[in-house]
């Protein structure tokens, strides 16, 4: 597929099968073949290119597949010079000033790495940069043009990402008409169990304990069905997802908690108590840090909930108290009792306590730290309609009311305006009544 007449190549499936790995292959191979040409290697964060291909796969493929070429990239502008004097850029689609630098130039190939995390918008544009004309030059074979390249890679996201569209459905995201050239891109599926024997013997293991939305991507490559007025767009926790540990400074931290009234025994058939850690940095982001939540009664969750607190030198402690106020209190303070505690009180449903802060999922405002599977499992199921998977969204809800601290300006009620005074005058002079 890969060497035939489409342009738009599309690797798919799960998560270490070698995708990224082909694909930089592939472009280090055309680079080499042509001779003074140009072609980029993006993602949608600068960070995530710089350690995921940069420091890892780049160098690997050039010990592994082209040994004796220099692998040295030039660390300010990132980008690598082959002996023939072709370039192969590396960017991050969100660093505004230098995508601009880096799309001031014409490319022979573009790979967008993980593209679950890249706009629809972002493809647009960098898709009009595929436009050098360069000249492969092979022994013992007359010279010929470069085929343009554009490859794509993914751990697929929910069916209403655009991959989904463009490469499964043929349509255009945006207006949903066909294509007019459907043949021009071009699927093909690559999961770990393809992949065996360049994986440990324990990571086929670690996939098998995911849950099974996070087992359908990243073991058996398949997209998820889109949940219907999904309220979280896995897409957008992909998109903003912190991997390389940088945080800002943080100047709140916050462990919320949403009790379910379990008890110390007998809780096998109750929900779990959600336990999350939020933090909001000096960049105006909020960050989801750790997920604690338990199934257990107030004498373990209290003493974890408080752990926690310790551990990340929080704030305060937030939680719940519809059931039982006097009861969540006490069971912190027994853990902790210099753990300040601040109470809310659920006036509205999970649905619509959780709504407001949908959007700042969007702006990129909401970010997590590494993965956080069960909590992005529930926050995946909640729509305007309703929580679309069993159970109760626990570990949503102390998501929500972290955030409801650390925002307070989003659930506050509007400002109720004063009544007017009527006012009065008795000879030139005035008065309130």
């Amino acid at each position: 597929m890969l060497s035939g007449p489409a342009t738009h190549l599309m690797l798919y499936g799960g998560s270490r099968s070698g995708k990224t790995l082909l694909h930089v292959r592939n472009t280090v191979m055309r680079a080499l073949k042509a001779p003074r040409s140009r072609h980029l290697i993006a993602r949608f964060r600068l960070n995530h290119v710089k350690n995921a291909v940069v420091m890892d796969t780049f160098p690997k493929v050039m010990r592994d597949c082209f040994p004796g070429v220099s692998a040295d990239i030039a660390k300010q502008d990132l980008f690598w010079r082959s002996p023939n004097e072709s370039e192969i850029w590396f960017a991050g689609l969100d660093d505004k000033e230098r995508t601009e630098k880096v799309l001031g130039s014409e490319y022979a190939t573009i790979f967008l790495n993980e593209c679950s995390q890249i706009p629809w918008s972002s493809r647009q544009l960098v898709v009009t940069r595929l436009a050098q004309r360069a000249q492969q030059v092979i022994e013992g074979r007359p010279p010929a043009l470069l085929k343009p390249r554009m490859y794509y890679d993914c751990n697929p996201p929910s069916k209403a990402h655009w991959t989904y569209r463009v490469f499964r459905q043929k349509l255009d995201p945006e207006t949903r008409a066909p294509l007019p050239r459907p043949a021009d891109f071009q699927e093909f599926q690559m999961n770990p169990c393809d992949n065996l024997q360049n994986l440990s013997a324990e990571y086929p293991n670690t996939l098998a304990g995911l849950s099974a939305r996070m087992r359908r991507r990243f073991e058996f490559g398949e997209y998820a069905e889109a949940t219907p007025n999904a309220l979280f767009d896995e897409a957008l926790i992909d998109r903003w997802r912190v991997m390389d540990g940088e945080l800002p400074q943080l100047l709140r931290i916050v462990v919320a908690v949403d009790p379910s009234g379990s008890g110390d025994t007998d809780n096998e058939d109750n929900d779990e108590i959600g336990i999350i850690v939020v933090a909001l940095g000096t960049d105006g982001n909020a960050y989801m840090l750790e997920d604690c939540s338990v199934k257990a009664g107030p004498a373990t969750w209290g003493k974890i909930a408080c752990d926690a607190y310790a551990r990340h030198n929080a704030d305060c402690i937030v939680a719940e108290v519809n059931f039982g106020g006097d009861m969540v209190r006490a069971t912190i303070q027994t853990a902790n009792p210099r753990a300040p505690f601040r109470k809310v009180v659920a006036s509205r449903g999970k649905i619509a306590r959780a709504e407001p802060f949908s959007s700042l999922y969007e702006q990129g405002k909401v970010r997590h730290v590494g993965m956080l599977a069960p909590l992005e499992d529930e926050l995946c199921a909640m729509s305007t309609t309703g929580y679309t998977a069993g159970g109760s969204p626990n570990r949503a809800d102390a998501a929500i009311w972290g955030l409801a601290e650390l925002f307070p300006a989003i659930v506050a009620g509007p400002k109720l305006e004063r009544p007017k005074r009527e006012r009065a005058s008795v000879g030139g002079l005035s008065w309130a009544g």
